[in-house]
């Protein structure tokens, strides 16, 4: 590791040999990895940590350390989920003496532990896979490579614009998502420290994702939650990923979609359960 540092009442953070970042709460006896969302990843600081926080609280009160790591930087540009789930198996190799006890892979993370779970089963105990699937819908690949590129191209605001798209649909509220994007576009690029060049190569992954063909490999338990309302990663793609698995406990947040799933206090009570064995 190149660096440990008390900051802000966390335990530690620094950066792995290989390039990947890291924050780390907790000294407990048990591991979490947890891999973010995108495109791109960061750190979280300031306000979206003291978020992050209470996200993990109940994993911590259950003895584990919570670690969140980056994806690497300057990755090449055809670099693939299962490329990116290399490097998070390098890492676990690496850091963690070849095996954690818990991934938590959320969205576009959990495009990449899909591709963990397949080729890399014996670096974990548990996997959850929280509003993910085997595909992203065309209506997510065009929200977030236009999002990916206004970020790398410095445009906050207009990246503000397209986020908007998550919460607020149609030609009618136009003009109320220009007016949120420069409120929502500071707080996307806020301690953003990742190149431009790494969004568009993430936006370019997602857009050619498709685990399908690996899934069937996956040997261990998996628990895949999803909302029933997601656009990102449809109910009818959503299932067939929980079919393709051997071994999937699915399990739908009915009426959810994909931001409040993602925000929900229920998901770390619904993996810790299927982590103790209860896994209905």
């Amino acid at each position: 590791m190149a660096r440990t540092d008390q900051v802000d009442g966390v335990a530690g953070d620094g950066t792995f040999r290989n390039g990947m970042d890291y924050l780390r709460w907790g000294s407990g006896p048990k591991t979490l990895l947890f891999i973010q969302g995108g495109p791109g990843s960061a750190v979280p600081r300031g306000l979206l940590r003291r978020m992050f926080r209470r996200q993990f609280d109940p994993y911590l009160a259950a003895g584990f350390a919570v670690w969140i790591v980056t994806r690497r930087r300057n990755m090449p540009s055809g670099y693939t989920m299962a490329d990116m789930a290399e490097d998070y198996a390098q890492v676990i190799d690496e850091e963690f003496g070849g095996r954690v006890d818990l991934v938590v892979a959320e969205s576009f993370g959990g495009m990449i532990g899909q591709y963990l779970a397949a080729l890399h089963p014996d670096s974990f105990d548990r996997i959850a896979l929280i509003i993910t699937a085997a595909e992203l819908s065309d209506w997510g690949k065009d929200i977030d490579s236009r999002m990916a590129e206004a970020l790398a191209g410095g445009d906050a605001g207009g990246a503000g614009t397209v986020f908007a798209e998550y919460l607020l649909t149609g030609k009618r509220t136009r003009w109320l998502r220009r007016l949120m994007g420069p409120l929502i576009g500071g707080g996307l690029s806020a301690g953003s420290d990742y190149p431009p060049e790494d969004l568009l190569t993430e936006a370019r992954a997602e857009r050619t994702f498709n685990s399908r063909s690996v899934l069937p490999k996956i040997r261990g338990p998996v628990l895949l939650i999803c909302g029933g309302s997601d656009r990102f990663f449809p109910a009818e793609v959503a299932s067939e990923t929980a079919r393709l698995i051997p071994d999937c406990t699915l399990v739908w947040y009915e009426g959810q979609g994909h931001l409040r799933v993602g925000s929900s206090g229920r998901v770390a009570r619904d993996v810790l359960a299927f982590v103790n064995g209860s896994r209905g």
